[in-house]
């Protein structure tokens, strides 16, 4: 999880990767009225975001009860997202992918070919609420190479148990 330009993407596929686990970009799951709002710079609303949260729910859910295992990134930026991806599940775990927003401007000036423009980076650091201990997060920070930040991931993740 993390805001546009975190490094979900790239991080989540490196993961998956690296533990043989399926990798899933949530934003295949947005509805296309949500793609089309975010192109236009429009910020999505929660009622946007709640049929895209509960889609990914139910793919997390549909991988989990057949035994596999998945690395899917998503924004979450709220706790009441978490809440609905995760509804209590003790099996599965939030990679907080944590950086400045002067880093990820940055890198988002870079990107090219993404619907979520530079803009929007601003609302979403004022919706982030980072996720708390009582979440169970691992928290890395993304100022560093992909593949320490995956290695800081595993290693966090044999530390401690669902």
């Amino acid at each position: 999880m993390g805001v546009s330009g975190s490094g979900k993407s790239t991080i989540g596929e490196e993961l998956a990767e690296r533990l043989s686990w399926r990798f899933e970009d949530g934003d295949r799951f947005h509805p296309a009225s949500n793609v089309e709002k975010m192109s236009a710079g429009q910020p999505l609303t929660d009622d946007d975001r709640r049929p895209w949260l509960q889609a990914i729910a139910d793919e997390i859910d549909r991988v989990c009860k057949v035994g596999q295992r998945m690395v899917v990134a998503c924004s979450a930026l709220k706790r009441a997202y978490r809440e609905i991806l995760l509804h209590g599940r003790n099996d599965v775990r939030v990679v907080f992918l944590d950086g400045s927003e002067a880093l990820i401007a940055s890198r988002l000036a870079q990107r090219k070919g993404h619907f979520m423009p530079p803009g929007l980076l601003a609302s979403q650091f004022q919706t982030l609420e980072p996720p708390g201990p009582n979440e169970r997060p691992i928290i890395v920070s993304i100022d560093t190479t992909v593949e320490a930040i995956v290695d800081d991931v595993i290693r966090q993740m044999k530390q401690v148990t669902p």
